[in-house]
């Protein structure tokens, strides 16, 4: 994986929607630049992977759609005390592997769930897993077939292994050149094989307005500028399916998108909860990014950088901002008639032999 930007994904992240997994994997990569990435690699027979069903409704899962506005609790306290009280009370209840960074220079850096190929791994033991990271942040134990390597997913994949199963999550930001790795992942899929792609949009919306003139949307379109200069696009989640279409041959491709809330604004019960832990990885990792892309890319001081984070605090904690992201989830699958036109080259070199 390329030396990327830090994104807030990279910083602390949220956990991902829950999403049906489109196959059990039997051969999974997942190249994993961010910190909740759930790598994983697989190479036992299964059973021939059969076209995936329709993904399951937004509404189904408590996740609300692009198409309708989230509702807003009424009766939610405007309080960046109350804010805190709640944070306080929800990391309380986090289990330790989830908040457990390891800690640098006074700052945390990512390590959320980094115990997800492990999982994987526990769930398939047939499979053969292989998580790819960046740093080494995996855990000293691992089941026997579960692997880490880090690696750059942006230089040349050099593993001589396909792959029946390749997942990415929170890229965005990171990746400078989408369609190659879209290309190489595809390359690396074995015939039959899936791969899926769950990335976020880091620009804010509100369906009230209420982030417009607000020091959070300044300093998200500031975030959107260093992104620029960096050469990455912060904005990648709704563009996953085109570049799926436009780099790619899968086929039964799916695209869900979702509308995540920053904070536990919203009415719905699930999406307080996920409001939640968007506002708490958007605190805890809100310094330590915006120092590298303001002062790195766009020459603010440390100071400077510090006074407009004051005011973001101030907007998402106090409760009256009702912003959300975009999040998208997508899936496909590579064609088994590609392992009968491999078997036809191979034959053929061996009769030109």
């Amino acid at each position: 994986m390329a030396d990327a930007t830090p994104t807030p994904a990279a910083a602390a992240s949220s956990p991902a929607p829950p999403v049906e997994s489109p196959a059990s994997p039997r051969h999974a990569s997942s190249p994993s630049r961010a910190a909740d990435t759930a790598p994983g690699t697989a190479t036992s027979p299964a059973p021939p992977l059969e076209p995936a069903s329709p993904p399951p409704q937004a509404a189904s899962l408590g996740v609300a759609s692009p198409q309708e506005s989230i509702a807003v609790d009424e009766g939610f306290t405007d309080s960046a005390s109350t804010i805190d009280d709640r944070i306080s009370t929800y990391t309380a209840s986090l289990t330790s592997s989830v908040v457990d960074y390891p800690t640098e220079y006074g700052r945390r850096y990512h390590a959320f769930r980094s115990g997800g190929a492990i999982e994987i791994g526990d769930l398939f033991p047939n499979a053969e897993i292989l998580g790819n990271d960046l740093s080494a942040i995996q855990p000293d134990w691992v089941p026997p077939n579960v692997k880490f390597e880090i690696d750059d997913v942006e230089s040349s994949w050099v593993n001589d292994k396909k792959y029946d199963f390749i997942f990415s999550r929170y890229m965005c930001g990171s990746i400078a050149d989408w369609p190659t790795y879209m290309k190489r992942v595809y390359a690396n899929l074995n015939p039959g094989g899936w791969a899926e792609f769950q990335d976020w949009s880091f620009m804010i919306h509100s369906d009230d307005g209420s982030a417009e003139g607000t020091e959070f949307l300044h300093w998200v379109n500031l975030f959107m500028e260093a992104c620029d200069v960096f050469g990455r696009d912060g904005q990648i989640g709704p563009k996953l399916e085109g570049l799926v279409r436009e780099n790619t041959g899968l086929i039964n491709i799916h695209h869900q998108p979702y509308k995540i809330p920053v904070g536990p604004w919203a009415k719905d019960p699930y999406l307080k909860d996920i409001g939640m832990c968007n506002l708490i990885q958007l605190l805890d990792g809100l310094e330590g990014f915006s120092l590298r892309l303001l002062c790195g890319a766009l020459g603010w001081t440390r100071e400077a950088v510090l006074v407009l984070l004051a005011g973001v605090r101030k907007d998402v904690r106090e409760g009256k901002v009702h912003a959300w992201m975009h999040y998208n989830v997508v899936y496909g699958q590579k064609p088994e008639e590609e392992a009968d036109q491999e078997e036809g080259q191979q034959g053929q070199e061996a009769t030109n032999a």
